[in-house]
C-alpha cells in the first residue's frame, strides 16, 4: 500500500528524570497505517507501546521525528490538533474509566460533537453511531448511565463516541483487556466490521499475540522502545525471525515454533539501553553460543541495528544480526 493514512518516521520520545537521567521510551520508530488496514502493535508491558500510541495522537510531543496524517505533518496549535483528533480517535483500555458516570450514553457520545462544534443533526448522529456499534434500537440506550450497562456495552459506547465524529483512523489501546472472555470476540468482530464497512484504519496496541493474529493485517513487534520485527501478521506469527518474537509466539496454543521459550530476566531499564542489539542481554541465540558460531556474536553485543521501515512489497522485516546472517549464509 503506497497511500499511508497515519505515519511516523524516526520517532523518539525521551523523558528527563531526577539525577540527570533520561528515559528513552521510544528510540527511533517508523510505523504507518493505511486506510482500511488494521495494524497490531505488540510487545510486553513497558516496551513503549502506549507512549508511541499517545505520540501518534499528539498527546505526547516527540523529542525527535515526525508524525504525519495523509502526508501532512501533525500541527502544534490547538486548532490543528483539534482537527487532527477528530480524524484520529482513541479507544481506551478501560471503558468504565473512559465514561463519566454522571453522563448518560447520549451525553457521552454527543460530547465529541459539541467539542468540535458539530451541532447539526446531533440526535440523529448519536443514534446512528449507536446502531453502527450494534446497540439497537438506539433509543433503548440513549438515557442509560454507564453503571446500567455491561462491560461489552460500555466499550461499544466508547467506540460509538469515536465513530460519531466520522474518523479515518482509530487507535485502540488494549481494547478488550478489561472485558470478559465471552465478550472480547464480539468487540474484536466489531472493529473488523468497522474496518470493512467504513474503510477505517486501526492501530491496535496489545500484548496478546492471539488477538493480533485474529484481527490484524500487519503486526509490529516492539521491544525496549524499538520495533524489532514487522510485516504481514500471518508471516510474522507463523515464521518469526527475531528471537524475541519467537519467544512470544512460542507460548501461543498450537504454536508453530515448538516448545514454549522462557526468556531470562526482565527487560532492561529504559534509562540504560544496552549497547548493540537491545535484546542481547536476554537473547537465547546469543546465550546458547549460536550467534558466536555464526560469527556475529560481537556484532550483537556492539552494533546497533537500523530502524525498520515498511517496504512497498510488504515483506516482513527484522532487526536481528543473527536473522540477517542466517538468511544470507
Amino acid at each position: 500500500m503506497n497511500e499511508q493514512l497515519l505515519a511516523a518516521r524516526g520517532l523518539h520520545v525521551e523523558y528527563g528524570l531526577p539525577g540527570g537521567r533520561t528515559a528513552q521510551a521510544v528510540c527511533g520508530v517508523d510505523i504507518d497505517v493505511a486506510p482500511g488496514e488494521i495494524v497490531a502493535l505488540a510487545g510486553e508491558s513497558g516496551c513503549g507501546k502506549t507512549t508511541l500510541a499517545r505520540t501518534l495522537l499528539g498527546l505526547e510531543r516527540p523529542t525527535k521525528g515526525t508524525v504525519t496524517m495523509a502526508g501532512r505533518p501533525l500541527g502544534a496549535t490547538n486548532r490543528e490538533l483539534r482537527e487532527f483528533r477528530r480524524r484520529a480517535q482513541l479507544v481506551l483500555q478501560d471503558p468504565t474509566g473512559a465514561l463519566n458516570p454522571r453522563h448518560t450514553v447520549y451525553e457521552a457520545i454527543a460530547e465529541g460533537l459539541r467539542i468540535h462544534g458539530l451541532h447539526d443533526n446531533e440526535h440523529e448522529r448519536v443514534a446512528q453511531a449507536l446502531a453502527h456499534v450494534g446497540l439497537r434500537p438506539p433509543e433503548r440506550y440513549l438515557l442509560s448511565y454507564p453503571h446500567e450497562l455491561s462491560g461489552g456495552q460500555r466499550q461499544r459506547v466508547v467506540i460509538a463516541g469515536c465513530l460519531v465524529l466520522d474518523p479515518e483512523i482509530i487507535i485502540a489501546d488494549e481494547p478488550v483487556a478489561s472485558l470478559d472472555a465471552s465478550v472480547r470476540g464480539e468487540v474484536l468482530a466489531l472493529l473488523m466490521r468497522l474496518r470493512d464497512d467504513f474503510g477505517l484504519g486501526a492501530l491496535v496496541v496489545t500484548h496478546d499475540l492471539g488477538l493480533a493474529w485474529s484481527i490484524a493485517d500487519r503486526i509490529a513487534v516492539m521491544y525496549l522502545g524499538r520495533i524489532v520485527e514487522q510485516g504481514p501478521v500471518e508471516q510474522i506469527l507463523t515464521a518469526p525471525q527475531h528471537p524475541y518474537t519467537s519467544a512470544l509466539v512460542s507460548v501461543l496454543p498450537n504454536s508453530p515454533v515448538g516448545e514454549p521459550q522462557v526468556l531470562v530476566g526482565e527487560a532492561p531499564d529504559a534509562t540504560r539501553i544496552p549497547g548493540g542489539c537491545r535484546f542481547s542481554p536476554r537473547c537465547p541465540v546469543l546465550a546458547s553460543g549460536a550467534a558466536d558460531t555464526a560469527g556475529i556474536g560481537a556484532a550483537c553485543r556492539t552494533i546497533d541495528l537500523p530502524i525498520l521501515t515498511r517496504t512497498d512489497d510488504d515483506v516482513a522485516k527484522v532487526a536481528c544480526h543473527y536473522a540477517h546472517a542466517t538468511v544470507h549464509s
